[in-house]
C-alpha cells in the first residue's frame, strides 16, 4: 500500500513546518515540506499530495495582520490551484498561523462552496499578550480530523487567536455544524488553575471546518502535544499509572489528529 503523502508549506516566518511533518510521519504517513515559491513555481505539485497543510509560526511577522500577507500571496499566484485542491475529496488544515492564513484565503468557513470570501477573523487576544498555554477542548463538529476525539489537550502559541465572526456568520457555523472545537475547562486547565478560553473568542471557538468538514483550521497547535512527555501534567500522570501497574504511554492526544488525517486515505 502506498503511503498517504501530505504537503507542509513553509517559508517567510511559518516556523513549525517540521514538527507538523514530523507528525504525519509518525501517523504512517509521507511528508514533504515545499517552500511556498517552490510551490508557485509549480502548482502541479499539489497533485502528488493528499493532504495540504499550513502550519503555524507568524508569515511575514504578522506585520499586515496574522497570516495576510501570506493568503495575499496565495490568492496572487496558487488561487486556482488551490480551489481545484480543496474541491477534490483531499484534506487541508491550517494550524494557528494556518488556521489565519486560510480564514484570510475564505477557504473556512466557505459557506455554499464560495471560497475566496472572508467571514470570520482572529485578531488580537483578549489579554494583548502572546500566550503560551496548554488548553482543554471539546469536539463538537464533524471532521475527518476529529474522528473519534470527544475531547483534547493541547497548547497554543499565538497573539492573535480571538475567534470573531459576525452574527448571522456564528448563526450559520451552528447551524452547518461548522464549529469543530471549544475551549472548556478540563483536567489540564484545573491542573494548572487556568481559565478555559485562553483569548477571548466568540464563543469560545477554538476550531471550525468548511461544509465538508474535510479542511480544518484550529488556533491550538497539535504538532506539539504528540509525545507523552509533552503534557505539562506528565510527571502526576506518570505516577497514577505507575501505581496502577499501567503501561506509561509514548504518545499523546495531539498524534491522533494526524493519524485521522492519513486513515482518512486509508
Amino acid at each position: 500500500m502506498k503511503k498517504v503523502k501530505a504537503l507542509v508549506v513553509a517559508g517567510y516566518g511559518i516556523n513549525c513546518e517540521e514538527e507538523t511533518a514530523y507528525g504525519f510521519e509518525l501517523a504512517g504517513g509521507l511528508a514533504d515540506i515545499v517552500h511556498i515559491n517552490d510551490l508557485i513555481a509549480k502548482p502541479k505539485l499539489l497533485d502528488k499530495y493528499q493532504i495540504l497543510s499550513f502550519p503555524g509560526g507568524f508569515s511575514y511577522g504578522d506585520d499586515t495582520g496574522a497570516g495576510n500577507a501570506f493568503a495575499n500571496q496565495i490568492k496572487n499566484n496558487l488561487w486556482k490551484p488551490l480551489v481545484e485542491f480543496v474541491k477534490k475529496d483531499k484534506l487541508v488544515i491550517g494550524i494557528c498561523n494556518g488556521f489565519q492564513i486560510i480564514a484570510n484565503l475564505g477557504i473556512v468557513p466557505a459557506f455554499n462552496k464560495n471560497y475566496g470570501e472572508r467571514k470570520i477573523a482572529l485578531t488580537h487576544n483578549d489579554n494583548a499578550r502572546y500566550t503560551v498555554r496548554w488548553v482543554d477542548l471539546k469536539v463538537i463538529g464533524k471532521t475527518p480530523w476529529l474522528k473519534n476525539i470527544k475531547s483534547i489537550s493541547l497548547p497554543i502559541a499565538h497573539g492573535e487567536g480571538k475567534f470573531y465572526a459576525e452574527k448571522e456568520t456564528l448563526k450559520q457555523l451552528k447551524k452547518q455544524n461548522q464549529i469543530a472545537l471549544k475551549y472548556v475547562k478540563g483536567e489540564i486547565c484545573a491542573y494548572q488553575n487556568l481559565k478555559a478560553n485562553p483569548n477571548g473568542s466568540l464563543d469560545s471557538i477554538a476550531g471550525i471546518t468548511d461544509e465538508s468538514g474535510r479542511i480544518l483550521g484550529i488556533m491550538p497547535h497539535p504538532e506539539r502535544g504528540t509525545f507523552f512527555t509533552h503534557l505539562p501534567n506528565w510527571p502526576l500522570l506518570k505516577e497514577k499509572y505507575q501505581r496502577m501497574g499501567k503501561n506509561i504511554p509514548k504518545h499523546a492526544p495531539g498524534l491522533q489528529i494526524f493519524k485521522n488525517g492519513v486513515n482518512y486515505f486509508n
